[in-house]
Order: C-alpha cells, then sequence, then structure tokens
C-alpha cells in the first residue's frame, strides 16, 4: 500500500469510526490488511493534520480539521477553558494545560494562525510557544492572557 492509499484508509476509517489512539488507528488499518507501524502511523496523522477533540460521548477522538464544527475553534474560548499558566521568557511561551489537553490547546493556537506566533510545540501539559521576532516572550504572553480574559 503506498501513502495515498493508506491516507485514503485513515480518512475513511475516522470518519466511520470513533479512533482515540495511534494505536487503535494502527490496528483498525491491520484489521483491513494494511502493514503499518507506529512510527508510519503518527507521521500520517501530522501530515493530514488530525487533531483531537471530545465527541458526543466525551472521549477524545480523532478528526480532520474541517471536520471539527463542533470544536469551538476560537482560540480565546480554548485558552479560557484550558490554558493553566502562561508565562513569557526571552522568545518563548510556556502554558500550560490540563494533562492530556496541551495538543488540543496547541492545535487550537495553530488554526488560529496568530500574528506573532512562528509555532507551537506540544507535551501532555505543556505548551511551547514561539514568538516571531520582534515580539518578546512577555509581550506575546501579556497579549494571550488579554485573549484568555475576553473570552
Amino acid at each position: 500500500m503506498n501513502r495515498h492509499e493508506r491516507h485514503a484508509a485513515i480518512q475513511r476509517l475516522i470518519r466511520e469510526h470513533p479512533i482515540s489512539t495511534q494505536t487503535d488507528l494502527a490496528e483498525a488499518l491491520r484489521a483491513e490488511g494494511h502493514e503499518v507501524v507506529q512510527t508510519t502511523v503518527s507521521r500520517d496523522i501530522h501530515e493530514l493534520g488530525l487533531t483531537k477533540v471530545r465527541n458526543g460521548d466525551g472521549n477524545l477522538v480523532y478528526v480532520f480539521p474541517e471536520d471539527s464544527t463542533s470544536f469551538d475553534q476560537d482560540v480565546s474560548d480554548a485558552l479560557a477553558r484550558w490554558a493553566l499558566t502562561v508565562e513569557g521568557s526571552g522568545n518563548l511561551v510556556v502554558m500550560t494545560a490540563p494533562y492530556g489537553y496541551a495538543q488540543a490547546l496547541a492545535q487550537a493556537i495553530d488554526v488560529a494562525n496568530h500574528p506573532h506566533i512562528v509555532g507551537t510545540i506540544a507535551g501532555e501539559n505543556t505548551v511551547l510557544l514561539i514568538a516571531r521576532e520582534p515580539v518578546t516572550g512577555k509581550q506575546l504572553a501579556e497579549e494571550i492572557l488579554e485573549q484568555q480574559r475576553a473570552a
């Protein structure tokens, strides 16, 4: 199976079944006869731009950005909901979130395409934002805190 066929299979599986983890996705692909390893699935998730949102049952599941209409994509709401702390240093901002929500918060920030943010890196409960020069981390943190209060 080539990458294009695998991506098509992933798109169909994600739209047909609630898939919560890379392992679940790899198992679903294998059940259809596709030989995949975790690193390939991880790369595919990134390439396809999949993000996790809460479904109607309250579980985090993978969706495509265009299919996440039930997820509030307004970054102010995401900040109000998930950002616990915001601290600037140098040209960086470190944000903490409840365990397991950092990636959703980073995705909301990425989708918002903030002009002062070069990019984000997310762990399980920490998001690192890189400020676009000449904005400092402290200035960006202040902007983010203002957006959070506005929600």
